[in-house]
């Protein structure tokens, strides 16, 4: 059984030589760009690139026992990729990345994060560098702080609702109650049902003409004089 590497130079040992070169030319344009207070050593069996904990002591949030993961290099069965951590939490630079990428003319097979490709001369190189530079730790601590309050999104995403069904129906929407408060809530009382209307006195006086019609009048006996 192959032994696990646990250094960049042992993992870069381990691989065929082309692809020891290509992640050797990547790694030195990695070293030469991302910001100073940035760390590699090995990191989830790649090449990783992150913030230590004497910068960032809260780690990472899958497992606080590693360092804040930046970005990664690393040799799978079938490509080379590069992990690109910042790139994924900054839709702008992201769209900046592919825009410039696709502009070299060179072929960009890109996950969220994941750049894959099988040589060398298929990244451009000018290009990954610009996106380095422009990650720095600061921004993407604070990227990735906001990204890890989704109850600090759900209310504004609420808010945003909220704003935009008033402004649809011009009046002032109330926001609907959680499930648990809405089952709770007293089911409003009936409405009281209005007593009957009185009979108006004109229709009982047709009634009871109609009934004196309905029956026949005796003939009253003359009296003889």
């Amino acid at each position: 059984m192959a032994k696990t590497p646990h250094t960049v130079r042992d993992y870069l040992g381990s691989l065929p030589p082309d692809r020891r070169e290509a992640l050797e030319s990547l790694r030195a344009l990695f070293l030469a760009n991302v910001d100073k207070g940035i760390e590699e050593g090995m990191q989830y069996g790649m090449i990783g690139y992150y913030i230590p904990h004497a910068r960032y002591p809260a780690g990472y949030h899958c497992d606080p026992a590693q360092p804040l993961p930046f970005a990664g290099l690393s040799s799978k069965k079938s490509h080379l990729s590069m992990h690109l951590m910042g790139c994924y939490m900054n839709g702008p630079l992201k769209d900046r990345f592919v825009k410039a990428w696709k502009a070299s003319g060179k072929k960009l097979d890109m996950g969220a994060a994941c750049v894959r490709f099988t040589s060398i001369d298929q990244v451009p190189l000018d290009v990954v560098a610009d996106l380095l530079r422009a990650m720095t730790v600061d921004a993407y601590i604070a990227q990735y702080e906001a990204a890890m309050r989704p109850g600090a999104k759900k209310s504004a995403a609420a808010k945003g609702t909220l704003a935009a069904t008033r402004r649809a129906s011009g009046t002032r929407a109330k926001a609907t109650l959680p499930a648990k408060t809405a089952a709770r809530a007293k089911t409003a009382p009936p409405a009281k049902t209005a007593p009957p209307a009185k009979t108006a006195p004109r229709a009982k006086t047709a009634a009871r003409a109609k009934k004196s019609k309905a029956t026949p009048s005796t003939p009253s006996r003359r009296t003889r004089s």
